[in-house]
């Protein structure tokens, strides 16, 4: 049996994420040794900048995925919601694991949640589409950009920078961190980035070996939701710092798909649901993007990529 290494990049998220890999594939192959190679990108070397004003898509993957172009891996371990749709040649992302929650949570220390926030309260994020919905629901709020790793941020708010953040739940639960006051903000009020909370394991096509070895991790369910997101983000040709938000659910073999984008200041949303056969999981998400984008959407993301 090959030993692994794992391409990652350093934040305590991201490591959180690589070891318990990790530890999964030394639980199910006893005596392999697994590897962390810690990589430095694009996002996580420019900090004074919102995401939305770097640009591009895959700031946080491009790096590591040379890693794995030059053999220096074997394989990645990301977030979902951070990989582009489109991947280099010779890559996929085919392991997905189970995923976590796909929520949001607003995080305070002195008030309840986001209805308790005092008008014209100051709440921290660097995503537009978070963004986007709380000032659909609150219009009086000032939304400041907040970058760093989950730890930063919410140190940040603990030494008073901000009435509130939002950040994903996911990074909270993986990494057991706190604040005093929190508040879930989930569907179907709240809906999540493309893929939030799962995780995917990419690799080299042509390394089968590497492939068997990672097929116990892959979790059906969640590959569907996966693939039914990311085709309406594929759709829309957006990246992961944009207004645009998904969210699925699936009973039995059907998958519900409700697609969410709005301007930045969040006005004037379009918010569409349809359902669909898990085997078309991502031609439910490619449709249910062409019907959001003939309902205007297309005007919004020429205005926000400016492009009109």
């Amino acid at each position: 049996m090959r030993n692994i290494t794992i391409a990652t990049r350093g934040s305590k998220l991201a490591l959180w994420q690589a070891n318990h890999i990790s530890a999964l594939l030394r639980k199910q192959y006893p005596g392999i040794t697994v590897e962390l190679l810690k990589i430095k990108t694009k996002g996580d070397k420019i900090l004074d900048v919102p995401l939305a004003k770097v640009g591009g898509k895959g700031l946080f993957v491009k790096e590591i995925e040379e890693a794995l172009i030059d053999g220096r891996a074997d394989i990645a371990v990301h977030s979902m919601k951070d990989v582009p749709t489109e991947l280099p040649e010779g890559l996929e992302v085919g392991i997905i694991p189970e995923r976590e929650a796909d929520t949001d949570s607003l995080l305070s220390v002195k008030y309840d949640g986001l209805d308790d926030l005092p008008e014209g309260a100051v709440v921290g994020t660097s995503s537009l589409r978070r963004q986007s919905q709380l000032l659909n629901i609150r219009k009086d709020l000032k939304i400041e950009s907040l970058r760093g790793n989950l730890d930063t941020r919410v140190q940040k708010l603990l030494d008073g920078q901000f009435d509130a953040i939002v950040v994903a739940t996911a990074g909270m639960n993986r990494l057991e961190i706190s604040a005093p006051k929190s508040e879930i903000l989930g569907p179907p009020r709240f809906l999540p980035a493309v893929a939030q909370g799962a995780l995917g394991i990419e690799y080299r096509i042509a390394d089968t070996e590497v492939r068997k070895m990672l097929e116990f991790l892959h979790h059906e369910h969640t590959a569907h939701q996966v693939l039914a997101e990311r085709g309406f983000l594929t759709g829309l040709d957006g990246g992961c710092q944009v207004p645009i938000a998904a969210w699925s659910e699936i009973e039995g073999d059907t998958i519900t798909l409700t697609g969410f984008v709005a301007d930045v200041d969040g006005s004037s949303p379009i918010r569409i649901e349809r359902k669909g056969t898990t085997s078309e999981a991502w031609k439910l998400g490619s449709d249910l993007a062409d019907e959001v984008l003939g309902h205007g959407a297309k005007e919004i993301l020429d205005r926000v990529y400016g492009r009109s």
